[in-house]
């Protein structure tokens, strides 16, 4: 079967490998659609962290039961939770498997979807019913919004400001709105923060490469938001982040950057402000996300902007990866 493999940064290669014979707990794949994510370009660049080569990537994925195993039929539609968590830990035990220890992610430390069959645990599929496999393959990514909403614990009517128009910002808008937050969209991206009023439809845009605490400050009142997150994988655009943050509020950092961060301690003090990170999602975020979908409550027809043949992927790969393309989510097909 054919698969597509990240030899080293840059250089993506069609390859044959054998097809998967599944080990004792798995099920086997049919892979159906894939969306293309931040880490996948941040691999193919060679500025990924927790990476090495070769790799097949691939981790929002959108499959099938390729044949009766596991309690599962052939031909039903699933989705992968590519989080891959022993299950034995303290950190498992407790559920937050998520930020397991001993993790492993598809398509970052194991071999991913971009390949035509895939053995993955069946504790590691979920039914998704009633989608289509565009929407089950996004998912995953607004599954990483919906676990960063929850984890800020918010409260309906608060103010809420995102850094970060991307996928992953645009799925943290969602779930605020849906949580009932007054939403703030923050980018230097005129054209994202456009989208996010047009087809979202937040309530304020702020382009962050002017005044940002003045006109967050007019459109809370002089409070600042109740909660900021971020997801623009900028290290200056976090350490900015904490003077958006009002007293009492929370920083929720969604986007990972390597190296050191730093910030004012007075500042932080003062407003005895709370520092959350948020890692990967939970098998209840993926199913919260599942739900939203099927009622309708997130449009993914304006989220997918570009879409190929798995065959093509090597060849367009290069092109999606320039910002310049004005790709919010690419879609791959098999």
């Amino acid at each position: 079967m054919k698969a597509i493999i990240c030899e080293k940064p840059g250089n993506f290669e069609t390859i044959e490998v054998p097809e998967p014979t599944p080990s004792e707990g798995e099920v086997i794949l049919r892979i159906r659609k894939i969306g293309i994510c931040g880490t996948d370009y941040h691999a193919y660049k060679g500025n990924q962290p927790f990476f090495s080569y070769p790799r097949i990537l691939g981790h929002e994925i959108s499959a099938e039961i390729a044949e009766d195993m596991a309690g599962f039929k052939a031909g039903e539609p699933v989705v992968p939770v590519p989080y891959l968590h022993c299950g034995q830990c303290k950190t498992c035990k407790e559920g937050k498997t998520n930020c397991c220890p001993n993790i492993q992610t598809m398509g970052v430390h194991v071999d991913g979807g971009m390949r035509e069959l895939m053995p993955v645990p069946a504790m590691n599929v979920l039914r998704a019913d009633g989608l289509s496999h565009e929407q089950i393959a996004t998912v995953e990514c607004l599954a990483i919004g919906a676990h960063a909403v929850r984890r800020s614990s918010l409260r309906e009517g608060q103010w809420v400001a995102v850094a970060g128009t991307g996928p992953i910002g645009i799925g943290i808008l969602h779930f605020a709105q849906i949580a009932g937050a007054r939403t703030i969209a923050m980018d230097v991206n005129d054209e994202r923060l456009a989208y996010c009023k047009n087809i979202i439809g937040v309530d304020h845009c702020v382009n962050a490469n002017e005044e940002s605490i003045n006109a967050l400050k007019e459109i809370t009142d002089g409070n600042l938001p109740d909660s900021v997150f971020d997801a623009t994988g900028s290290p200056n655009a976090i350490e900015k982040a904490f003077e958006y943050v009002g007293h009492g509020g929370h920083l929720i950092l969604v986007s990972i950057v390597k190296g050191k961060l730093s910030f004012e301690d007075p500042l932080f003090h003062a407003r005895e402000m709370t520092l959350l990170s948020s890692r990967n999602a939970t098998h209840e975020d993926f199913s919260n996300v599942m739900e939203a979908l099927r009622n309708n409550h997130i449009d993914i027809n304006p989220f997918v902007t570009h879409r190929c043949k798995f065959e093509q992927l090597p060849e367009i790969f290069e092109d999606w990866s320039d910002p310049s393309s004005r790709v919010i989510k690419g879609m791959v097909s098999l």
